[in-house]
């Protein structure tokens, strides 16, 4: 479930175990910006490949009057057409869905815009639902390409043509700006929002002022115990800490203790948790000098 708070960009997620989880919705402007820059590397890389493998026919020698014959140049220039075909239809296509199905949920102009997809509510972002977004996408931005395509191939009035794609482009250019999550049609129809990605860095310790140290000595856990959770669950356990609420500690303690199969004392829940979350902390730090990271508790 998502709360709204009103006149701003910030939103909160209550996660099933009753814990408050904030973050901020992406700019407009962002996300305009992130797909400016996406947009610029794909035909960047497209061009890049096609100039490449021009070089390389120009290297062996073939050129494109090599297709009318059946030797060998022709064949080989006939492998680099399909070759080419293949990667702008991977740039093309394949794109938008390699990165946002990775595990940082974000493209390079997302990344640098510091921005990312996730899914609206409390579960976890699918693939299907990365699908959806991104064909909404393509007939939001290519449909107009193909209406003034189709006109200028058939030799049909090309302004007709140009005014439909502009009417078309606007209507879905406008639609984020007509509800207050700046959820553009794709992000409505695969159930996702696109959010401010959150910075932070697992060698920041937690800062608490009781005795921290002394609570990893009150409980250990095994390495099995401590593998069920991720990066993502040891900050969503720090962030509950620093809070300090009893009634999300109690719950949180409760939620670890059934996927654990370990209970505590009564009244002992925040030592609990002190002692997972500093456990926690370092067999995930010792799997990150391994080459070894895992982002959440989906991730193998």
């Amino acid at each position: 479930m998502a709360r709204r708070q009103p006149h701003n960009r910030k939103r909160t997620v209550i996660t099933p175990e009753g814990v408050a989880l904030p973050f901020v919705l992406a700019s407009r402007g962002s996300r305009a910006a992130a797909l400016v820059i996406d947009l610029i590397l794909i035909v960047t890389a497209m061009m890049v490949t096609s100039y490449t493998l021009l070089w390389i026919a120009g290297g062996i020698g073939i050129n494109t009057a090599e297709l009318e014959t059946n030797g060998p140049k022709s064949r080989a220039l006939q492998a680099l057409v399909i070759v080419w075909i293949i990667a702008m239809f991977l740039f093309r296509n394949a794109w938008f869905l390699f990165f946002e199905l990775g595990p940082r949920g974000a493209t390079p102009g997302k990344r640098i815009t510091g921005i990312r997809i996730a899914a609206r509510g409390t579960e976890r972002l699918t693939t299907e639902a990365v699908i959806a977004r991104n064909i909404v996408r393509d007939i939001e931005l290519f449909m107009p390409i193909v209406f003034i395509g189709g006109a200028i191939a058939s030799g049909s009035d090309t302004d007709v043509a140009g005014w439909a794609g502009a009417i078309w482009c606007a209507i879905f250019l406008l639609f984020p700006f007509l509800n207050r999550d700046s959820l553009r049609c794709g992000d409505v129809i695969a159930g996702t929002w696109v959010v401010e990605a959150q910075h932070r860095k697992l060698g920041q310790a937690l800062s608490v002022s009781a005795p921290i140290a002394a609570a990893e000595q009150a409980f250990t856990f095994t390495p099995e115990e401590l593998a069920v959770y991720g990066e993502f669950e040891l900050q969503t356990l720090e962030r509950v800490l620093r809070d300090d609420r009893g009634p999300a500690l109690d719950d949180v303690a409760d939620a670890i203790s059934r996927k654990i199969g370990r209970p505590y004392p009564y009244r002992a829940e925040r030592v609990f948790l002190e002692s997972y979350y500093l456990q926690l902390r370092a067999q995930l730090e010792q799997g990150l000098r391994l080459g070894r990271r895992k982002a959440d508790k989906h991730a193998a």
